[in-house]
């Protein structure tokens, strides 16, 4: 089969570039290939019941599949050039907000109106955290929540169905490029494409490395954020996240002026595993509905890491500290912050006795025996930081799940509208290195589909 337009991957950045395609251009033929499930399919088999642990299916439900790994997000999309990505860098800081714009207005339109957007612009608490030596990031942040998120997504799908054609559970396992043209080789054989987007998300990083060697496309060393998982009362952090809903918090620490920060806050919410290439690590979800919310507020504290020349495979370094983890302790491991302080291990029954009820069944145990010593001293440099601008993070009962692991592509050899080497042939969202979110990776596929619409115009 001949199309128009081939997308590979149907995570958000591969959602918007189908949405906007389909309504620039009605006539294109276009196809997305995903090796995940369509939506109502994804089921992760863990029910904390039955089920307790990741069982490590061969397609993870919960990172792959139509709306990619954050189908199952709390769904903040964070309207900002000051994290989330890179993209200002190739199209300008006024067309990456523009667009971050335009994708919010989809999502109300498809679901998410009667959800909130915060912003932390000239909040009280910027001064509050600058006077004890941390930076509040500036954004406008819509929260749509884990349920919400899931309308949205279903309601696109929707739209898309009759005019895109899915191909769910096919992976593509080679990529070629034609004379005129992309061939993409799947478990059917194979179709052609006039112009192809590579839309992979980070759990194709593997994949997205061999393209780039086989294409000879060239790629650069990118970072790596390892961190845990903290779990809290919701009371500790409630003047907040009731104001900010999440708040992107940046810590220098004294030993060795690394970067610490806030990622992923989820007020009232639950701590959950993730499934990457095998790897059990730790995230967090959050919902909009009051009947689905918990009495705990959870947010990752990452470590940022960047390495230099000889070393190139800063995901390998990441995977390694994760499956050290996951041998430990069988998947993720759970520690009060108070037993890491005092240098032991935290057992069932200091777990139980905990003032803070875990809303994720880990094993009890050390994270000083998984985190480097480097990573772990900037962890807690940091909890006594937030202590002191929400007292309590720093309490004996705070609980730490480890290891949580934000891994990112190799970042793609692409020129300033997302294109490879190869003209017609794009690298978009998380899998491209270059974004690092879901407003991001989103904009990015609405800029790639109108550039692709304008040129069939």
């Amino acid at each position: 089969m001949v199309y128009d337009v081939i997308i590979v991957g149907a995570g958000p950045g591969g959602i918007f570039s189908a949405y906007e395609l389909v309504h620039r251009n009605p006539k294109l033929k276009i196809a997305v290939y995903e090796s995940g499930y369509p939506l109502e399919k994804r089921r992760c088999p863990v029910d904390g019941d039955r089920v307790k642990s990741c069982v490590k299916c061969p397609v993870c439900a919960i990172m792959s599949g139509f709306g990619g790994a954050g189908a199952f997000s709390d769904g903040k999309y964070n309207i900002t050039n000051d994290f989330g990505g890179t993209l200002y860098e190739h199209i300008g800081r006024a067309s990456a907000l523009e667009l971050m714009k335009y994708v919010d207005g989809i999502n109300t339109a498809y679901g998410g109106d009667g959800t909130a957007m915060y912003s932390t612009a000239g909040t009280r608490f910027k001064k509050l955290c600058l006077q004890n030596r941390l930076q509040l990031l500036d954004a406008s942040v819509r929260h749509l929540g884990t349920d919400i998120n899931y309308v949205v997504l279903e309601n696109l799908y929707q739209e898309l169905k009759d005019k895109v054609s899915f191909f769910f559970e096919t992976p593509v396992e080679r990529l070629e490029v034609l004379e005129e043209g992309f061939r993409v080789f799947h478990r059917n054989g194979y179709d052609d494409g006039r112009r192809c987007i590579v839309s992979v998300g980070r759990s194709g990083s593997k994949w997205m490395e061999k393209v780039c060697r086989d294409l000879e496309i060239g790629t650069k060393s990118n970072r790596v954020d390892i961190g845990v998982r903290v779990e809290l009362p919701a009371v500790i952090f409630s003047h907040l996240t009731d104001e900010l809903y999440e708040s992107k918090i940046v810590y220098r620490t004294e030993k060795f002026e690394d970067q610490v920060r806030t990622f992923c806050m989820n007020p009232r919410g639950i701590v959950v595993n993730e499934n990457t290439n095998g790897i059990v690590t730790v995230n967090g979800h959050s919902y909009e509905g009051k009947e689905k919310q918990t009495e705990n507020t959870n947010f990752a504290l990452l470590v940022s890491k960047r390495f230099s020349e000889p070393f190139k495979d800063s995901n390998g370094y990441g995977e390694s500290i994760a499956r050290l983890s996951n041998m430990l302790g069988g998947g993720v491991i759970v520690q009060r912050f108070g037993d890491l302080v005092r240098g032991r291990r935290s057992n069932e029954r200091r777990i139980e006795e905990s003032t803070v009820t875990p809303t994720l069944a880990a094993t009890p145990g050390d994270l000083s025996l998984v985190l480097p010593k480097r990573i772990l001293d900037g962890i807690m440099e940091m909890i006594y930081a937030l202590d002191k601008i929400a007292p309590g993070t720093a309490n004996d009962d705070t609980l730490l799940y480890g290891v949580e692991v934000k891994f990112y592509n190799m970042e793609v050899d692409i020129d300033e509208h997302l294109e490879t080497r190869y003209k017609g042939l794009y690298v978009i969202g998380d899998g491209s290195g270059v974004t690092h979110s879901l407003s991001h990776a989103s904009a990015s596929g609405v800029y790639v589909a109108r550039r692709i619409a304008g040129e069939e115009a």
